[in-house]
């Protein structure tokens, strides 16, 4: 219990501000925030697998988010048969050619090893399908496009739980980590960081331009929800009843009937945001635990040793017969496995799709961050620097608007620096966080939660 008591700190020292705001706030805004930390602890977890296992740098990671949140749309949103009927077959057709050009050009690879000019013929086979692929798909584009465009405008999914999405945001994920790692993981560490960037702003481009597939920046509105929605909950009576009775000495204290029932009705709808909520962070919690299990046997099993020796010298680990870019190739997978589960994690939780809030230059640093705070190659130390980092990201402006009143309650209303300094509240976020960022790296140089090199098997 010692070796664990500043990770129980540390966490309990969360707990209390997130509680903190749920009394000073609202306990709406205070699951909100815990929600989001629980989000960004599984976005954490799929960096630190790359970086603190096996020393991976991957800027991509708001391409993976965004793999996840898109695999919401393919599978909960129902099919729009008129789109289907329109252009359905012509995109069919197309991904049949897709699915023959990787093959052709695996034959080639295989079958003609030596020749020549092997490069030249991948090269026109490539271009000639994509000129192929262009003729069939841009007729059945404009057809599905046409479609409804103010409210549909795309083929729609499969209709599907939207729980099952989470799996499918992970497995997209994991597809696109394959071919990226196939061709960048050769690459030295920086030129990585700077491919799976741009593979990020690629991936994020095509979703945000392809209304067929996603209505693009028209956004995807009404998504499922795993858990009851507000309104209905509302009407049901044993939510109701269940409310006046948790509040029954609130509402002994008045009087007039009608009062009493709009008194009722509000607790209720306050009652319904908290309770959904409170659905949600079940889920996460649950997918966070299950991960955090997962990934601490991995660590300390022999497989984690291994892939810690790689990381800290992978030419002793060559030449002790380990396949360094074998073991790269499944470590990346298996992080970007996570991240796409995160980011279906995060669109289910806000219910739409925003392929324009998608911005790998800002938010991949951010969780970059998050990992580097928290403690690098430290499991406990990533999901915590997800919840500090979040939740100071959310609450900076709050805090610096309070400060600012206290500090400045004896100036006059219209002070110039008192209006000057409450109207940039909202920007303390990054003053806040770059101090914090600064202090952390002078003082805790290994992160919050520091990793702890340890042989023996849990």
């Amino acid at each position: 219990m010692r070796k664990y008591l500043n990770i129980i700190t540390a966490y309990s020292i969360m707990m209390i501000l997130i509680i903190l705001v749920g009394i000073f706030q609202s306990w709406s805004i205070a699951l909100s925030i815990l929600n989001y930390c629980l989000i960004s602890a599984v976005m954490t977890m799929g960096a630190n697998i790359q970086w603190g296992y096996a020393g991976l740098i991957n800027f991509g990671i708001m391409g993976y988010t965004a793999l996840g949140g898109l695999a919401v749309v393919l599978v909960s949103v129902a099919p729009v048969p008129e789109a289907w009927s329109a252009g359905g077959f012509n995109m069919i057709t197309s991904l049949i050619l897709i699915l023959g050009i990787v093959l052709i050009v695996n034959y080639i690879l295989k079958k003609y090893k030596n020749l020549k000019y092997k490069n030249y013929l991948i090269a026109l086979v490539i271009v000639f399908g994509i000129i192929l692929i262009r003729v069939v798909a841009s007729p059945g584009i404009e057809a599905i496009e046409a479609v409804n465009p103010a409210k549909t405008g795309f083929l729609g999914g499969l209709g599907m739980p939207i729980l099952f999405s989470w799996i499918v945001g992970g497995l997209f994920a994991a597809g696109l980590a394959f071919l990226v790692g196939k061709i960048a993981l050769g690459l030295r560490a920086d030129y990585l960081a700077i491919a799976t960037l741009l593979i990020a702003e690629i991936v994020v481009s095509i979703i945000k331009h392809e209304d067929w597939l996603a209505r693009g920046v028209k956004n995807v509105i009404g998504l499922k929800r795993p858990v009851p929605y507000e309104i209905n909950l509302q009407t049901s009576p044993w939510f109701i009843n269940l409310v006046e009775k948790l509040n029954q000495g609130k509402l002994n204290l008045i009087s007039s009937v009608s009062e009493k029932k709009d008194i009722l009705n509000q607790l209720v709808i306050d009652a319904s945001s908290v309770y959904v909520k409170l659905c949600m962070t079940g889920l996460f919690l649950t997918v966070v635990i299950i991960l955090l299990i997962l990934t601490q046997k991995a660590l300390y099993s022999p497989w984690g040793r291994k892939m810690r020796a790689i990381r800290d010298n992978e030419e002793a680990a060559g030449a002790m017969g380990k396949n360094v870019v074998k073991e790269h190739l499944l470590i990346f997978i298996l992080g970007s496995a996570i991240v796409g589960l995160a980011g279906a994690m995060m669109v289910t939780n806000d219910g739409l799709f925003t392929p324009g809030s998608y911005r790998p230059m800002r938010y991949t640093f951010v969780i970059w961050v998050m990992v580097i705070v928290g403690g690098t190659g430290n499991n406990f130390g990533a999901i915590l620097g997800g919840f500090a980092v979040w939740f100071l990201w959310v609450e900076a402006g709050p805090i610096a608007l309070f400060l600012i009143n206290f500090f400045t309650a004896h100036l006059d209303e219209a002070n110039a620096l008192k209006v000057h300094l409450i109207e940039s509240a909202p920007y303390f976020r990054f003053l806040m966080i770059g101090v914090g960022l600064l202090v952390i790296m002078r003082y805790r140089p290994k992160g919050l939660i520091p990793e702890k090199i340890n042989t023996k098997k849990i």
